[in-house]
This record gives C-alpha cells, sequence and structure tokens, in this order.
C-alpha cells in the first residue's frame, strides 16, 4: 500500500514551531511516499519564509515532493515583484516547473496552478488547463490513483464558502471526472472535508471526491478545524481498487498529530 501525505496552507511567518516538529514526527513515523504541498506555502511570499519551508520539507525527506503556489505565495505589497517575477521566490525553492506532475505506480498526482497575479484571493482554471490536464489524466494505468491538486477547492460544503470556488470549477471537474480522475485536492479555506463531488454535480459519469486539507502549521485555524494534514493510501490490484482518506489532527493537550477519521472509497474503473 503506498502513502500519499497532503499538507496545504502552511503559511510559514505564520508557523507555530511545536505544531511544525509534531508533524515532522508524524511524517517519520508514516513514511510517506509522496508529500504534496498544496498551495499557501508561505505567509507573504517572502525569500525568508520559501527558505524556512524548504528546510522544513529536507527536514521530512520525503522519496518524493510535489508543491503548487497559492495565493498567499505571489508578493501582495511588491507591487514590481507581482507584475514581473511573481514566482521567482518559489521557483528559487520549489523549482521552475509551477505545474508538477507525479507518476509512480500506484499514484499518478497532477498539479494545477490556479494561482494569478492579477488576482489577490480568488483562483481560476483556463481552458487549456482543463485540457491539458484531462489529456494527462487519460494517460493513467488502471492501477494508479488518479489525483489533480489545485489550491482553491472545487466543492464546498458551505454556502458562504462558495465565494472561494475556483473559477470555471464545475467546467473542470466534468472533464477531469470523465477523462479518470478520482480525488481533487485543494486547500485554501483552511477546512478539511472530504466529500463525493456528485453532491455539487450529480450528472458526473463516475465517481470522485473532493478532498480538502486544514491548515498544516500556521496559527491561522478556524474555530471549527485546528491544524490538521490528509493521508492518502493506495490500494490495487487486478480486480479491486481502491483507497483510504484518513484525517490527522493536531491535538494542543498531547503535542502530537493525531487520527480523527478515514473514509473508504471503491474506486470507479472502467
Amino acid at each position: 500500500m503506498s502513502l500519499l501525505l497532503q499538507i496545504s496552507d502552511t503559511h510559514f511567518g505564520t508557523e507555530r514551531p511545536n505544531v511544525v516538529e509534531a508533524l515532522l514526527r508524524m511524517a517519520s513515523e508514516q513514511v510517506p511516499d509522496i508529500v504534496v504541498l498544496s498551495g499557501d506555502i508561505t505567509q507573504r511570499a517572502r525569500r525568508s519564509q520559501f527558505k524556512a519551508a524548504r528546510a522544513f520539507v529536507d527536514r521530512m525527506a520525503p522519496p518524493a515532493m510535489l508543491a503548487i503556489p497559492g495565493n498567499h505565495d505571489i508578493p501582495l505589497f511588491n507591487l514590481v515583484a507581482r507584475m514581473f517575477a511573481p514566482y521567482a521566490n518559489h521557483q528559487r525553492e520549489f523549482g521552475a516547473d509551477l505545474e508538477p506532475i507525479f507518476d509512480s505506480a500506484d499514484f499518478l498526482v497532477i498539479g494545477v496552478n490556479t494561482t494569478r497575479p492579477s488576482r489577490h484571493k480568488n483562483g481560476e482554471v483556463s481552458v487549456e488547463q482543463i485540457e491539458r490536464v484531462s489529456r494527462r489524466l487519460q494517460q493513467a494505468t488502471r492501477n494508479q490513483l488518479r489525483i489533480v491538486v489545485t489550491h482553491q477547492p472545487v466543492h464546498v460544503t458551505r454556502s458562504e464558502d462558495e465565494r472561494n470556488v475556483l473559477r470555471n470549477a464545475d467546467e473542470a471537474v466534468q472533464a477531469w471526472v470523465k477523462a479518470g480522475a478520482d480525488l481533487l485536492l485543494g486547500g485554501h479555506i483552511h477546512l478539511p472535508y472530504v466529500r463525493p463531488l456528485k453532491d455539487r454535480l450529480d450528472d458526473l459519469p463516475r465517481d470522485a471526491w473532493v478532498v480538502q486539507a486544514g491548515t498544516a502549521v500556521s496559527s491561522r485555524v478556524r474555530s471549527e478545524a485546528p491544524n490538521s494534514v490528509n493521508l492518502i493510501r493506495s490500494s490495487s490490484t487486478d480486480k479491486l481498487s481502491r483507497c483510504f482518506i484518513e484525517r490527522w489532527d493536531y491535538s494542543a493537550s498531547t503535542h502530537f498529530f493525531e487520527f480523527v477519521d478515514r473514509t473508504e472509497m471503491l474506486l470507479d474503473r472502467v
């Protein structure tokens, strides 16, 4: 069984050192095959904040890592940098590719850059991005868990969060699920949950799920959701493909990340 650790909205610059250490302990115990950073790695896209984030990942030392930017990873106050080199600090620490792909026997993970320097907060996915991701999903093998990672969510559970939904999300979900996506990972709203995407679009041709992560190590938690991360376990044979989504929350009393909930999914393979 292969293991993916989703870490989102770390917001380095507002990180809580004790939570950082607890997450590093958890990662060393769970030994993920890949770590996915689903955006808002930093609070203000400063070089020092990206360096701290990179040091954190280096201490974790996962076999593989995939990182996409969030809206906080573009300079807010430095307008010259925002206009002419919005991703320079991100790329210095996490590589030139803003839409990386991880391809293994058990996982196909496709990163999508949904940030736009012209937008302060809202995310967007273009027609070209939808088509590119769809083509790559169609190349997946039968035994791969097929995952698309965006920063902003494609589906929310509360009406007040609807304004945070990714622009063109419904078109993207329709296309990506048809092309074979199983899970759509996101962050941005600091609220962890797992929901069937048919809750939003009941005419989808296959079953697929949205998997949202909370803020992993930042002090910017919601009152109803502590620091949290997701573990995704994939198991596939010729006859059966399934995955398990686990939510792990930081406990202020024990100073450990602790298992909270597990969702099992039988994957729709046609």
